[in-house]
């Protein structure tokens, strides 16, 4: 049975202060909850329902009502776990082949996990983040990622930093750039996407070295949303390899 205190300390786990405080986060779901255990994330306390398999893993055995108190979710998915936060990945700086995404002040939580899925779809395995991006570890973005967290680091920035020293391409969508599908695309450099509603802020934007275009084929939107934006920029540089 689930005390009082056990609901409010999850339930806190929403805010970022108490995240930080403790060091945790909070995940939900079989899909997730099993991603991040088999990535070797370290389980504070799970709480599942008896259908959950455990994974041989201690579980603290709660009804469905009782999840439902704890979920962050609509419709709770048989299991949440409070896992530990890994360390802090070191700024590593971008060498080599690799191709790196940069998010410029990306807000919204469900924006941030869907391009987190979106790098790991595409093999990218890091993510810079300017300081005033959402926080990775907020439920709704874990969730968003569909375990995909599990697999990405996420490190957080000065991003104005990390391009000076930058010995890559830096590119970055903006409506003044070049068509995306006429322009040669290399194999490593950062994609850097920028906030919804004002793109890459101004400091960034004079650091770009390669302007691109999604070139639009219909009057009517004014702008792609950034993760879609991002689905599309990623396919390209992996498309032509």
């Amino acid at each position: 049975m689930l005390s009082k205190n056990q609901i409010k300390y999850v339930r806190q786990l929403e805010q970022k202060k108490f995240r930080k405080r403790d060091g945790v986060f909070v995940a939900e779901g079989p899909k997730v909850v099993g991603d991040l255990l088999r990535a070797g994330f370290e389980p504070v306390q799970l709480f599942a329902i008896r259908e959950w398999a455990n994974e041989g893993q201690r579980v603290q055995e709660v009804t469905d009502e009782e999840l439902r108190k704890i979920s962050f979710l609509q419709h709770p998915q048989q299991v949440l776990a409070v896992f530990r936060m890994p360390e802090t990945p070191t700024v590593v700086q971008p060498v080599g082949k690799d191709l790196y995404l940069a998010l410029d002040g990306v807000q919204d939580p469900g924006n941030l996990g869907t391009i987190i899925r979106i790098a790991d779809w595409f093999g990218i395995g890091t993510i810079y983040c300017s300081e005033d991006t959402a926080d990775a570890w907020n439920p709704k973005v874990v969730q968003a990622t569909m375990g995909s967290i599990a697999r990405v680091n996420i490190i957080y920035t000065s991003l104005e930093d990390l391009i000076q020293k930058a010995q890559v391409p830096v590119y970055g969508t903006l409506l003044d750039g070049h068509n995306i599908y006429e322009e040669t695309l290399t194999p490593e450099g950062i994609i850097v996407m920028g906030n919804e509603g004002n793109g890459i802020s101004q400091p960034i934007r004079q650091l770009i070295t390669r302007r691109l275009l999604i070139p639009q084929y219909h009057e009517g939107p004014e702008s792609l949303n950034v993760a879609i934006a991002t689905a599309i920029t990623c396919s390209e540089f992996r498309r032509r390899g």
